[in-house]
This record gives C-alpha cells, structure tokens and sequence, in this order.
C-alpha cells in the first residue's frame, strides 16, 4: 500500500521520467505476508525459507521393473549360461512389509517401489524370461507379464553392478537442505516440489489485486455498434492484459464517462478489492479537470494523507500523467493517459514496477539491452525528452516498427522492445548502439 502523498511542484514543472518512478517506488509498500494453499499460492513470491523436512526419495527404490537381487546370485550371467533364481514374492510401489532376499532369490519389483531387504541391485525385466523359461523377455511381451509370472523360478542373462536401477535415498534432496530461498517466485515446478515435501501451504505474499479503468464518453465495448464520434475501448483490456502479465490478479472495468461523480463512485465502489487503482484517460488538456474532480474527493472522510498529483513528465510518449494514493487504505492510484501507445508505455515504465513491488520482488523492471539500430534512416527525438519508440529486437539488431504516434496501435502489436532515446539526443543515425527495453 501507499505511504504518503508524492511530492508536488508547480504546474509548470516537467518531471523526469526518473523522478516519477522515484516517486511511485518510494510509496508503494510490498503487500502483507499471508498462508496460501499450494494452489492458491502460484505466481505468488515466498517470504520464508524452505527446508527440506524428509529426503527425497525417502527410501531406496527402484527405477524400472525388475527382480531385485543380490549382485553375486547375477555375476557371470549370460544368454548360455542364465542365472537361475528362485523367484520369493512381488514388491510393488506404496508396499509396507517388504519380503527378504536370500542368496539365490529375487522378488519382482515394480517402478518406485522399495528395494527390499537383502537385495542389492534390481535386473531389468528385459534382461529376464520374466518367470517363462524361455528367453529373455522383449518387445509386448515384456509389457504384459502377468503377476503370476513372478511365482517359480526366473532366468537372469546379463549381471548387474551394486545399486544399478536403484534411486538411492536423498538422491534429489537430503533433510535439511534449502529447497527453496525467500524471494521465489512460485510456479508449477516450485509448487510440486513443495507438495514433495510435504508442504501443504506456504507463506507468500500475495498477488496483487490491480484494478483497471477506462475514462471517456467515447469509448465503446469491444462487438458493440460504434456511433458517430466513437471508437472502441481496447486500453482496458490492453492493461488488464499487462497486469497480469506482470503478475497479478487484474479487474477489468468498462469504461466511464467523463463525469466527474460517475468515475468518484465508480472509483469508490472498486477500491474493496483493489491493491492497486490503474486509470486510462482523462489526464490531459481537455478532461484534465474532470479526472482531478473525481479523484481528489474520493473517501475525503478517512482519506487524510492521500492525495493525486497530475503531471507533465520529460518523456515521449506519455507526458501526461497521475499519481497518489486514495481512500482510507491509502490504495495508491496510477492515471496514465489515453492514448493507446502512451498508456501501454507508460504501465510498462510505472504501473509495472508499482505491480512488482507490491508483489515484494527484488527486481521489477523489464530487462534492458544494448542493440545496434537498424533503420532506413536516422531517429529524431524532441529536444529535452526521453522517447520509447516501438521496435522489434533479434540477435543484437533493434529497429523501430510504425511511426512515432502514439495513437497507433496496429504497431505496436508488432513490436516487442521499446527503443530508449535520451532527453540530450534529438537523432539517432542507423549503426548507432541504442538502448533497449526488452518487452517479450
């Protein structure tokens, strides 16, 4: 959660883009630690950690099906001349009271199961007759011995080494080893090894719940029929995308008209479930006021401390922006602006780093690469601004995809890095070293 108010200069002041994200860092507070199920738990970042409280595998067992026998009972087998061994009983896997193995005996034993006592390796079944007396055991036959093939006598034809097809106990972790460190994110193999271990729930903390908006009496929903003067809402989902992407769990609202109670209710009504407040529009000349309205009375009672602060960053796209916390939890709020290109930009550089660090991650920017531009022709970049132009990056390469407007988002479906030029550098010729936010 947010911790106070960011700080505030004139209306004149052009922030930079590292001062803003400065801003947004230093107020958003990694989310409590709470007890998550295993299931409940993935995507979620571990605060504790793990220890290894039984070995795996808790037992020696076998990797194939087989007889376990005792290494001298095989030695010298061969097709001429088979080790003949008396065949004592079956130990399949989950089994609790293992049979003994004697000089010259063996037990059938399945994949997984314990190696039972006096046994000290496990011949694969294929270097049998499986119990028939007729041969080494092949091909379908070999996968479809009956349980009463195990009963008499079974002919070995190759010897096998101590331990050969034995898992040994602790093999994959010992007691007592560190399984997992705080600070991992879990996924599918992190959450199976818990459940290896034992481990039914786990202490993380949460994904957080990221909240999505869209503002403007102009926009329509996705398979609605446009009117005159109306384009469809594609920023909401476009962030509710990225939010999740970024790791939490995101809520998509429809869009709000440019009134400023309408968007104060809207607001207020989802701030019960939100971590995190992400607007869209409304924060540049025009609807300046109306978002401003809507947002600097929002929980006014229990709000002390809260408040947005509407800015003009150094950057291009995404001059406009809002940031603060809102209601009586202080939930901070990002107001990025409308157009499609600057609105995804803009989450990238700040809605996302807000979104890590709420999650309690150590790292949470986008990597960043130095690539060789290929272009027709030289960049240009306005005098005192930091651009993010849309590019597509392989092999060292970058160059940019679709034009520099930021209202074209038919590019930037294709582009898969953003190509960072500084505020002193107004062209960059093709050849030139660039730096490059990886996206993918």
């Amino acid at each position: 959660m947010s911790s106070a108010a960011p700080r505030t200069a004139g209306p004149d002041h052009l922030w930079s883009v590292d001062e803003h994200l400065e801003d947004i860092l230093a107020t958003v507070r990694p989310l409590e630690p709470i007890e998550l199920q295993l299931l409940d738990a993935q995507g979620c970042v571990l605060v504790e950690d793990i220890t290894v409280p039984v070995s795996l595998p808790p037992f020696d067992n076998s990797s194939m099906d087989g007889y376990a026998v005792r290494v001298a009972d095989v030695a010298g087998a061969s097709e001429e001349f088979p080790a003949v061994l008396e065949v004592v009983g079956d130990v399949a896997a989950g089994q609790a009271d293992l049979l003994h193995v004697g000089p010259g005996q063996a037990a059938r034993i399945m994949t997984g199961a314990p190696l039972p006592p006096g046994a000290e390796t496990v011949v694969p079944v294929e270097w049998t007759d499986g119990g028939l007396g007729d041969g080494p055991v092949t091909g379908m036959r070999a996968r479809s011995l009956a349980p009463e093939a195990a009963e008499g006598h079974v002919h070995v034809y190759r010897p096998a080494e101590a331990r050969a097809h034995v898992r040994a106990k602790g093999s994959d972790v010992k007691a007592g080893d560190r399984a997992l460190d705080a600070g991992t994110v879990l996924g599918p193999p992190q959450i199976g090894l818990l459940a290896a271990i034992g481990r039914g729930t786990v202490r993380v903390r949460p994904r957080p719940r990221v909240v999505v908006m869209s503002t403007g009496s102009e926009l329509v929903q996705p398979d609605e029929q446009l009117g005159s003067g109306q384009i469809y809402d594609s920023n909401s989902f476009a962030l509710t995308a990225a939010a999740i992407d970024a790791g939490a769990i995101a809520y998509r609202v429809g869009a709000v008209a440019d009134d400023a109670e309408t968007l104060r209710a809207t607001i207020e009504d989802q701030l019960v479930r939100a971590d995190l407040l992400v607007t869209t529009g409304g924060v540049s000349v025009g609807a300046y006021d109306v978002v401003k309205e809507a947002l600097s009375h929002v929980g006014d009672e229990d709000a002390a401390g809260s408040g947005i602060e509407f800015r003009k960053l150094a950057m291009q796209p995404g001059k406009p922006q809002g940031f603060g916390s809102i209601g009586p939890d202080h939930t901070p709020l990002l107001a990025l602006p409308g157009n499609p290109v600057s609105s995804y930009v803009s989450f990238e550089l700040f809605a996302r780093p807000a979104i890590r660090t709420l999650m309690g991650l150590d790292d949470v920017h986008r990597p960043r690469t130095r690539a060789t531009l290929t272009a027709a022709k030289a960049l240009s970049s306005p005098k005192g601004r930091r651009q993010f132009l849309r590019a597509a990056y392989a092999d060292g390469s970058v160059s940019p995809v679709g034009g520099a407007a930021s209202h074209l988002v038919a590019a930037l479906a294709h582009a898969d890095a953003l190509i960072v030029v500084p505020e002193d550098v107004e062209s960059v010729e093709p050849g030139t070293e660039v730096e490059v936010v990886l996206l993918g």
